[in-house]
């Protein structure tokens, strides 16, 4: 069988099987390539390079195992496979912390132009704040993004901590990222001219609807309270302490928009466009939260 044929083949089994997308891939056919190439000890960017390949009888035998505890496990690919790129960037990742997938990267990426993140720093942002790092994937990208930060990456879990660690080491950033323990502000140093922070912020209805792949990560890094919120409203509350004068906060809040618009009403914030639309991720000045905590 050609590589092209296996790949198309096990997409329509995931689809059949009904297998829940958005640890990395959206769709069937990606999540299979991603799979079947990794099985192969293929590049992931090798598929059309070598689509016409023929497979001998043990490589399809060893991708039909991967997608097979795809299939069974409900696990998600990424955890099968100890990888997850955000932005083209690769990480180790495990069950000790959730997948990477935050918006907030593409805006430090892709942060050139008006009313995009750099409209929102200056040649002052030297020092930024990844509160619930997870496995450390948004304190990287941020460190590789702009090359004179430093960066504190905090989380509450030892456990999410030592997946961080594995990343800043694999990308060799320990001279400017330093890991932190801490009950979200409580125990981070600062000021910081820059916060960046998705945390924990689905509410109670949603994690009772979730699919099975999300309940193989870590309750505490998805679940938010009743409305979602309960966790941003201690950041909230505490960030202007913790930020400089012209300090900004970038906040992922996914689709809790209206328990965030409904909860916080009197905050001024700016919505910012990501690849998901403008109802993802926010920003807020420390002036605004100030003002607002007055």
């Amino acid at each position: 069988m050609k590589l092209i044929d296996l790949i198309t083949a096990q997409s329509a089994r995931l689809k059949t099987a009904g297998v829940s997308f958005g640890h990395g891939t959206t769709n069937a056919f990606d999540e299979s390539a991603w799979l079947v190439l990794w099985a192969l000890g293929m590049p992931l960017d090798a598929l059309e390079e070598h689509a016409q390949r023929e497979l001998s009888a043990e490589e399809e035998a060893t991708a039909l195992a991967l997608v097979d505890e795809r299939i069974r496990s409900r696990r998600p690919a990424a955890y099968l496979t100890r990888e997850a790129w955000l932005q083209n960037v690769p990480f180790y990742i495990d069950e000790r912390s959730i997948v990477p997938r935050s918006f907030i990267a593409e805006l430090l990426v892709d942060g050139e132009g008006e009313g995009t993140l750099d409209a929102w720093l200056s040649d002052q942002t030297h020092t930024v704040l990844d509160l619930c790092t997870g496995n450390g994937s948004l304190a990287v990208i941020a460190a590789l993004a702009y090359p004179d930060v430093v960066v504190d990456a905090a989380d509450l879990s030892d456990d999410a901590l030592a997946v961080a660690r594995i990343n800043v080491d694999k990308h060799k950033l320990g001279k400017r990222i330093t890991l932190l323990q801490s009950d979200l502000l409580a125990s981070v140093g600062g000021p910081y001219d820059l916060i960046l922070c998705n945390p924990p912020y689905v509410n109670t209805t949603s994690m009772a609807a979730l699919p099975e792949e999300y309940r193989h990560e870590p309750a505490i890094a998805l679940a938010g309270g009743d409305d979602g919120m309960d966790l941003v409203r201690r950041i909230l509350r505490d960030a202007p302490a913790k930020m400089a004068p012209e300090g900004v906060l970038l906040l992922e809040i996914g689709n809790e928009r209206p328990h965030f618009e409904h909860a916080f009403r009197k905050l001024e914030v700016a919505w910012l466009d990501t690849s998901a639309g403008d109802d993802q991720v926010l920003l807020v000045t420390r002036e605004a939260l100030a003002r607002w905590n007055r």
